[in-house]
């Protein structure tokens, strides 16, 4: 008899998993993957900006789960899994995370506007044209008169949930694009050439 789906699917993750063992290694021998890495595989460089720069720090502190400021194995898996497969819910609390920089649970227009600006730059990059007619300050303003239920001048975790659920414009400016998809897959190719 064949294999079941799942025990294909299982193959499958197994065979992934080893060749992300052997890119993670020859990237980061040391077993940890650093923010300056972390940074480099981005594309960040000396001529990134100061916004550019601290998002990525905040993308890399969002993967870091046990805070030793270093990505090992198990976080690089799970970041991969969540920027790759993982579901909305999860994701969005993801960015959540990335966009509340204090760390302090709720988000307030200057963490927002930071992340907006930073997003809106990176889009203009890619394509002048396709950023809207919106500022980052009115998105931002935008945002908060959809989102801050209670009208307190913050984000809670359930508000940006409920938010970006809700609304699909909401959704498409809260949500973080870092491109990770196109450099795994890259990376994928090198791994296991066909």
């Amino acid at each position: 008899m064949g294999q079941s789906q799942s025990e294909v699917d299982n193959e499958v993750a197994l065979a992934q998993i080893q060749g992300l063992y052997k890119k993670f290694a020859s990237e980061c021998p040391s077993g940890n993957l650093h923010l300056h890495e972390f940074k480099r595989i981005f594309g960040i460089t000396s001529e990134s900006s100061e916004e550019e720069c601290a998002y990525m720090e905040n993308l890399f502190r969002s993967f870091d789960t046990n805070q030793d400021n270093t990505i090992d194995f198990m976080e690089y898996v799970a970041a991969l899994h969540l920027v790759l497969r993982g579901r909305l819910e999860d994701k969005l609390k993801w960015s959540f995370k990335v966009y509340d920089r204090d760390g302090n649970g709720c988000l307030d227009k200057r963490e927002v506007t930071r992340v907006i600006k930073t997003i809106h730059r990176l889009k203009m990059h890619e394509n002048p044209s396709g950023c809207g007619d919106l500022s980052p300050d009115q998105i931002c303003d935008r945002i908060f008169e959809l989102v801050d239920k209670n009208k307190d001048g913050e984000i809670s975790l359930e508000e940006f949930l409920e938010g970006a659920q809700r609304d699909r414009w909401v959704m498409e400016q809260l949500k973080l694009d870092v491109r990770p998809s196109g450099w795994f897959l890259e990376q994928q190719k090198k791994c296991n050439p066909t």
